[in-house]
């Protein structure tokens, strides 16, 4: 809107050289102002006003939901030992991911893009916590964190698919992070018997209310120093390729898994 304010405005100067310039100078400071006030409220939008309304809303569905658990021993085993994990994810299963941890305390990558913030503030309201960062930009200072996160007795979480894709494809900052921290991989995967999928380029999953989910945890996953990295992509992939196979094919099914609690601190109880 800004951008189409300013076109018309410059064009309204006379053949007189001075007269355009002057007023192209007040206009370019004006649109420089007013693109700071946008970028601002855009800020302001995603950063303080959204969050609210869009916990409130996870809220409101997942109450509606029949939410289900298979293979959370291996998560719930992490966190009596108190062994530090990586836990994954697919970006599209975000909404799912939020109710499919157990442990402590967990730390999240999350890009630094603008629906990254949103992303980031409304898991916060779960009790988690961000790392602001992705594989390909912002990723080292996003790193570090998640080594204090670790080393300060947390688990870490990545969408190994994000921030942009390709979707269900692995992407290597999951699999490196992994390798360097020596901590474990555990992958899961989520399925509802009603959902609607967004046109996004992941094909968010939003179950619709009423909707029974099914969460499906898989082994843990090692990456040894050695391994390579696309090897390590690859398995990983095939594992969560297999459990979601699993989860779509028996959220329907009130047999399989266990009843998933309340998000509350961080963790599921």
């Amino acid at each position: 809107m800004l951008g189409c304010a300013v076109g018309p405005v410059r064009g309204m100067g006379t053949v007189d050289g001075t007269r355009a310039g002057t007023v192209s100078v007040v206009v370019d400071g004006a649109s420089g102002a007013g693109e700071r006030d946008a970028h601002s409220m855009r800020d302001a939008l995603y950063g303080r006003v959204l969050p609210p309304l869009a916990a409130l809303l996870i809220r409101g569905l997942r109450s509606t939901w029949t939410v289900r658990a298979h293979g959370r021993e291996v998560l719930e085993r992490f966190a009596a030992d108190g062994r530090r994990y990586v836990h994954v994810f697919w970006h599209a299963h975000i909404l799912l991911g939020i109710y499919s941890y157990v442990g402590p305390k967990i730390v999240v990558m999350i890009s630094r893009h603008r629906d990254g913030e949103l992303i980031a503030k409304t898991v916060e309201r779960f009790g988690y916590l961000a790392a602001r960062g992705s594989t390909t930009e912002g990723g080292s200072a996003a790193f570090r964190e998640m080594v204090h996160a670790v080393r300060s007795g947390m688990d870490i979480c990545f969408t190994p698919d994000g921030p942009r894709g390709p979707a269900r494809r692995v992407q290597p900052g999951t699999i490196a992070a992994a390798r360097a921290l020596g901590i474990p991989i555990v992958p899961v995967v989520g399925g509802a018997d009603r959902a609607w999928r967004l046109s996004s380029w992941d094909r968010f999953v939003v179950p619709k209310p009423g909707a029974r989910v099914l969460l499906v945890s898989g082994e843990p996953l090692f990456v040894a120093r050695g391994d390579g990295i696309e090897e390590g992509a690859a398995r990983l992939e095939r594992a969560m390729e297999a459990l979601g196979a699993f989860a779509d094919a028996n959220a329907a099914d009130l047999s399989v898994g266990k009843p998933v609690g309340r998000l509350a601190g961080g963790h599921v109880r």
